[in-house]
């Protein structure tokens, strides 16, 4: 088990020029990080090749693993044409992975304003179809690919089971992001525990939860019913982290855990307060 860091906690301050991916790196170690997770989000590994040997032997020097590449995707297109290019394009994220040294890469499947069960079930064999591509090629590579449960449309625990089992590859598994089954109303530990047997990774993060008719203004984003959500520093928020926990000790999962911060706090020190969270309450439970 090694706890890491998703850069994509840190984005704000790479936004801002506060920091560049090698302070990054050097921040996650400093604050007791053992890998970082590369979501290039503030800097972009396919316009800046170079910045691939930078991560690695900046994370070679601060003595960190490089865990997981996570880009975005979307292979509901218009025609076979986009597809194929979208596709395509994947697969040259594949290589950035291979390059990175990383045994585990995320892909986003699709987006779309309908994220209704209708679409999605006559949907499901083309995104099966191109994430099986996908894999196959990354697993050339020793790569296992996943989808995370994010972006609405696949979201829910069963669809994002539903995708896993119509690909039927050994090697595309599932991000699992703990808090992000919340954005589709579902109770964080009960699809914690439905998605375990299917994750390659596990991000922990932490939502604060209001109700419909409870408007709480500025900084909150709806659910799928409508229900408002703001990022939370892990262990703070309304997430039953205790029971997150014990589901993923329980597991025998023994893999990469990442912290994912995007509450409204300043960047590094929800960064920092939830990592500590996260190790302290892993010993209590």
């Amino acid at each position: 088990m090694k706890f890491g860091i998703s850069t994509y906690s840190l984005a704000g301050a790479i936004r801002s020029g506060e920091m560049n991916i090698a302070d990054v790196i050097h921040f996650i170690a400093e604050i007791g990080g053992e890998h970082v997770e590369i979501v290039p989000i503030g800097y972009n590994l396919t316009e800046d090749p170079g910045l691939i040997e930078v991560i690695t032997s900046q994370a070679a020097a601060a003595g960190i693993d490089v865990s997981n590449y996570a880009i975005s995707a979307n292979f509901l297109t218009e025609d076979e044409a986009a597809l194929a290019l979208e596709i395509e394009r994947v697969k040259h994220e594949v290589d950035i992975a291979a390059r990175l040294g990383v045994s585990f890469m995320r892909h986003d499947v699709a987006s779309s304003p309908d994220v209704s069960i209708a679409h999605f079930n006559a949907a499901l064999p083309q995104l099966a179809a191109a994430c099986r591509t996908i894999a196959d090629y990354a697993a050339g590579f020793g790569i296992t690919t996943s989808v995370e449960n994010h972006g609405y449309f696949i979201q829910n625990s069963d669809r994002v089971q539903a995708l896993i089992q119509a690909v039927d590859r050994a090697n595309f598994k599932t991000t699992l992001d703990i808090g992000n089954f919340m954005c589709a109303d579902e109770d964080s530990p009960a699809a914690v525990r439905n998605n375990l047997p299917f994750a390659s990774v596990v991000h922990f993060k932490d939502f604060y939860l209001r109700p419909s008719y409870q408007n709480p203004g500025e900084g909150w984003f709806r659910t799928t019913a409508g229900n408002y959500l703001r990022g939370a520093i892990v262990g703070q928020g309304d997430i039953d982290m205790r029971e997150v926990i014990r589901l993923v000790k329980d597991s025998g999962y023994d893999g990469y855990v990442s912290l994912e911060f995007e509450g409204l706090e300043e960047c590094k020190q929800g960064t920092r307060i939830g990592l500590d969270n996260l190790r302290r309450i892993w010993q209590e439970v």
